[in-house]
């Protein structure tokens, strides 16, 4: 039995031995059953780790057994991985890696059940959810049988939150599947698929739900054959047991993850030390590697705040819930109206989905157009065997195409994604509302336009909802979902589950112009605008936010939104919020020059190429003429568009724009790419100190050459929430 000195048991923790319970199905075999009963799915917690302990001391006393299956309460239910609330709170290293430890001896004493007795066969079975603790929980058996349900997902995704699989995982999957596959695992936080699993070598057998548990259990007293997928032969001597051979893949490794993450994220780094080592490591020292690295990354603030962001993303699913608790009803039947980039990526993907989606648009081309690249999109996802081929045949017949509105009354949802004028949009929703009845969603993917005006001449307004997808809307991972002054909650709540259905993750926002995100972002695009015109290098100021942790520069993006879309936004933020949001003129001049961006080939960049390429004729567009300006440092100049869009995002926040804090943090990292690592806009202001921000932003208020533009030092003003925040010392986030 193992000693959980020092790891406190919460005080509503359940009784022993209520969250896992023994079985003896037939004479020789043992079952463990994770069926916590203080939680929806099984965490290894205090609690469940306590009773998983004792029912190994009664797997290990009994010398009758042949064999032991691990499964969950059901075939489609296994655990959700070590307990993140915990890793979030704690704060002591020494705490975290005593936590690492005790995780490391009870999955270990899994593994010596076999090794200590002749014979004897241990079995993970399980579906549904397998990540981290759980998947560590599986290596550390003799065989992995998974369920092959859609739900099932096997996976290391512990660098993702800014730490390291150190339950094993990092010394046991290297050895299980060859160094060069489970790096690509480990650093890349993949969840599999069951099937994809299998391929990789993962796992050993992926069976039917209904024959999980009874193929397991043959499995474990040896009369169903299921050979070990452990890696051997050539590859295994050439690669994982030759010290130069790691070294180059180790090295490979490193530059690809330094390329995509600059070296912010510590964690791929010391996964990769572990991981490309283990096989020429012992356990041991490999474990004790595992432990030390992940409780220094645990207390970190990268981790911290990546573990926010996933509790948020988490918090978000909530949302499919009606406020009482209640289930509300699955949408099965959607119609989009109009087929251009963001109606026919809308239609595509809620065919993808499993939702039948009838697509109107009174072009034809652009119907054609829709169902061509839907169609090559599922074509090319089952060449490459991320679908099986009939599933990617019924989500190709899921998208049907009309130029009327024919079918249109069936739907149980209609996504309009028509021109951004108010008129058009009225009478399209009013063609349906004619056709469907009362309980029809209306939802309008509207970026600019007040939900209330749109709903404003229509019968049951409360069903009018935003539903704002971005674009590309199969890569943006947010939707913000506008809840009108006549919108019912049952409503926002069931294009919620929807979104989530989809692979979103939803944030409700009120009916404001530019709701949230692009209400936080025209304020950060306009101030890189008025950087530029004041004689900022158009490469180094993109430079400077990609140093920040930017995703990509402001003028490049600028470029990839297209000039005359930004201008169209800017103005509209104008007219509604004033004199702070006046716009820069610098894209009237580039404008005229006949650039729009990407889709024009030429904006701040040249595109054309393999890649992108700043344009070198900006010099004569966009003249230099502010001392002050170029010669700001590059955290500076970084410093300004942030702080122009923090001053909003108070401002949004005290107009409740949204329910709080955490959920602008969660839109601006994923809305608008906001850099992880710094937890969320919010978050990264209150590591500043709320009164250092406060005096940033009235130094940049007297910024003379700057602020002497169009516009003045308004943008730049701290709100009373703000202020007042400051003046007590306090934060954002409590």
């Amino acid at each position: 039995m193992i000693d959980l000195t020092g790891i406190a048991m919460p005080p509503d923790a359940p009784p022993p031995r209520s969250c896992v319970r023994v079985e003896r199905p037939e004479p020789g075999l043992a079952r463990i059953v994770l069926d916590a009963p203080h939680r929806s799915l099984t965490v290894f917690d205090a609690p469940t780790m306590r009773d998983f302990d004792l029912a190994l001391e009664d797997v290990e006393k009994d010398a009758s057994l042949r064999g032991l299956v691990i499964t969950g309460r059901d075939a489609r239910t296994f655990a959700g991985g070590a307990d993140v609330d915990a890793i979030a709170a704690a704060t002591d290293v020494a705490f975290v890696r005593r936590f690492i430890e005790l995780g490391q001896a009870v999955w270990d004493r899994v593994a010596k059940l076999s090794r200590e007795r002749a014979g004897f066969t241990s079995v993970c079975a399980a579906g549904g959810a397998i990540p981290g603790g759980a998947c560590e929980l599986a290596l550390a058996c003799d065989r992995i049988v998974l369920s092959g349900a859609k739900e099932t997902r096997i996976g290391l995704p512990e660098t993702q939150l800014g730490i390291l699989p150190a339950w094993g995982g990092a010394t046991r999957l290297p050895r299980r599947i060859g160094v060069p596959a489970a790096l690509d695992a480990i650093l890349t936080g993949r969840l599999y698929a069951a099937k994809d699993a299998y391929r990789r070598g993962i796992v050993d057998r992926v069976v039917a739900p209904e024959d999980l548990v009874r193929i397991a259990d043959g499995v474990a007293l040896g009369r169903v054959d299921c050979p070990r997928r452990v890696r051997g032969g050539v590859g295994l001597w050439l690669v994982d047991r030759n010290p130069l051979a790691i070294a180059v893949v180790a090295h490979q490794a490193r530059l690809q993850v330094m390329s995509r993450t600059h070296g912010r994220y510590p964690a791929p780094l010391a996964a990769l030390e572990i991981a490309a080592r283990a096989p020429l490591t012992s356990y041991e020292s490999s474990f004790r590697a595992e432990a030390a690295a992940a409780s220094e990354l645990a207390v970190g603030p990268v981790a911290k705040n990546l573990i926010q962001i996933f509790k948020l993303t988490e918090d978000a699913k909530k949302l499919r819930k009606a406020s009482d608790g209640s289930a509300v009803r699955t949408l099965e039947r959607a119609g989009v109206i109009g087929a251009g980039v963001m109606g026919r990526g809308i239609a595509s993907l809620l065919a993808e989905r499993g939702i039948a989606t009838r697509l109107s648009d009174t072009i034809p081309a652009a119907l054609d157009v829709a169902l061509l690249e839907h169609r090559a999109e599922i074509m090319e996802k089952s060449k490459k065997r991320r679908i099986e081929r009939n599933e990617a045949d019924a989500a190709i017949d899921r998208l049907t195409a009309s130029r009327t509105l024919q079918g249109f009354a069936r739907a149980e949802i209609v996504i309009e994604a028509v021109a951004e004028r108010l008129e058009v949009k009225r009478a399209v929703f009013a063609e349906i509302a004619r056709q469907a009845g009362p309980e029809t969603i209306l939802a309008t993917n509207t970026s600019s336009l007040s939900v209330a005006a749109i709903a404003a001449e229509l019968p049951h307004p409360e069903r009018v909802v935003g539903l704002h997808f971005f674009n590309p809307v199969k890569k943006m991972p947010l939707v913000e979902i506008v809840r009108g002054p006549a919108t019912s909650p049952r409503v926002v709540a069931e294009v919620a589950a929807l979104a989530l259905r989809l692979g979103k993750t939803p944030v409700v926002t009120a009916d404001c112009a530019g709701f949230l995100v692009n209400r936080l972002l025209g304020p950060y695009l306009d101030e890189s605008l008025r950087l530029v015109a004041a004689g900022v290098a158009p490469a180094r100021l993109d430079a400077a936010l990609l140093d920040f942790g930017m995703p990509m520069g402001p003028l490049r993006l600028l470029d990839e939104v297209g000039f005359d879309v930004a201008k169209h936004a800017a103005a509209s933020l104008h007219a509604a919020y004033g004199a702070r949001m006046t716009p820069c003129d610098v894209l009237d001049a580039l404008s005229k020059d006949g650039r729009l961006g990407k889709k024009t080939g030429k904006g701040f960049y040249v595109h054309g190429g393999k890649r992108a390429v700043l344009d070198p004729s900006l010099a004569a567009l966009v003249p230099a003429s502010a001392a002050r300006a170029r010669s700001m440092t590059d955290a500076e100049l970084a410093a300004r568009p942030i702080l122009a869009m923090l001053a909003e995002a108070a401002r949004a926040l005290e107009e409740h724009v949204v329910t709080g804090p955490r959920e602008l943090d969660l839109a601006t990292v994923f809305g608008m790419g906001f850099p992880p690592f710094h937890g969320g806009l919010l978050r990264w202001a209150d590591s500043v100190g709320l009164a250092a921000i406060v005096a940033q932003l009235e130094r940049a208020a007297e910024e003379p050459d700057v602020a002497s533009r169009t516009g003045g030092p308004e943008r730049f003003a701290a709100c009373a929430t703000l202020r007042e925040l400051a003046r007590a010392n306090r934060r954002f986030h409590g």
